[in-house]
Parts: C-alpha cells; structure tokens; sequence
C-alpha cells in the first residue's frame, strides 16, 4: 500500500508543479477551440460595408427592443446606438484575439465577462431568450453554457495567460530592461 500512496503523492507533486503554466495555458487553448470562432463569426453577422458602418443586423442583434421601437430605422434610434453597435461588434473581434494572443490576457478576459454579461442580458431582455437554471439538465438553456464560458474567462483573469504568451514575453523583456537600467556603469 506504502508505494501506491508514493506513487499517488509523486503524481499529484507533478501535477501540482504543472498547474501554473498548464491551467492558463490550457485555458487559452480551450477558449480559442470554443469561443473564437463562435464570437468571430457572432461579429462578421453585424459587419457592415466597413469598420464604422455596422449592417443593419447588429442593430436588431444588440438593440433589438429599441430598434424594433424605432420601426427599424437607425438614424432613429439617437446619437448613441451607432457607437454601442460598433463597440459590442468590435468587440467580439479584438477581445477574443488579445486572449488566444496572451496579450493583456487578464484585463481581455475581464471584459469578455462583462460582454457575456450583456451578451446574456440582451439574449433574455431583447430576445426572450429563457435562461433555464443550474442543474435542471434544460438543453439549450444559457444559465449553465454562460456559466461555463465565465469561469473559463475567470480562470484567464486569475491566472494569466500563462508561459507561451505575449503577456509573459512583454514581462521578460520589461525584467530584462528594469535589470539593465539598475546596473551600474
């Protein structure tokens, strides 16, 4: 029995020394297989003739109770939807590219938690989405997939992006500077 608890104890030391670099990383890698391409394309639906003139989808997308409201017009809908349409579409381009980059990875994945807040907001408010609950075992219902994407981004904003990013190649490089700036010449 002594070297199965051995065995177990060595296993988990191992697994244990690996976590730091292995959850953030692991993390990114599960965000870009899920996440990317889904708010990729989520974003190329509200893209319009350019980067400052959305299609008039991402108004039904965003603000769907309001557009409606304004019989469909968006010069009707005043001076701030244009630049909250913009914004929720753009978005859903950068903020995902600066997570699977491991660039500014922690505040990337703070804002992605607050985009899926009001991602799920407009989906329940704007769209009548139902939420469903946790553990009811509802297919489809958005409580437990936005469950799972924000403690996947929270993983992010706790941990990092881990060894193989930006953000650490950034830190190494600023280190290496501070370093040299402190010896003496």
């Amino acid at each position: 029995m002594r070297p199965l608890i051995a065995l177990h104890a060595r296993v988990v030391a191992t697994l244990e020394a690996a976590a730091p670099w292995l959850i953030p990383t692991l993390a990114r890698i599960v965000f870009a297989g899920t996440l990317l391409v889904y708010y990729w394309n989520s974003g190329l639906t509200k893209w319009g003739s350019g980067p400052f003139s959305p299609d008039i989808g991402a108004y039904i997308q965003i603000l769907p109770r309001a557009f409606e409201a304004a019989g469909f017009d968006p010069s009707a809908l005043g001076p701030l939807a244009t630049p909250i349409v913009l914004l929720g579409t753009w978005s859903e381009f950068l903020l995902p590219a600066l997570i699977v980059l491991g660039l500014f990875t922690r505040l990337a994945a703070l804002g992605m938690i607050g985009f899926v807040a009001v991602q799920t907001w407009v989906d329940v408010v704007g769209h009548g989405v139902e939420t469903g609950g946790w553990f009811d075992n509802t297919a489809g219902a958005i409580a437990d997939q936005r469950a799972f994407w924000i403690f996947l981004l929270l993983v992010l904003v706790l941990r990092g992006a881990g060894p193989l990013s930006l953000d650490e190649a950034l830190f190494r490089q600023r280190s290496a500077d501070l370093t040299a700036a402190s010896q003496p010449r």
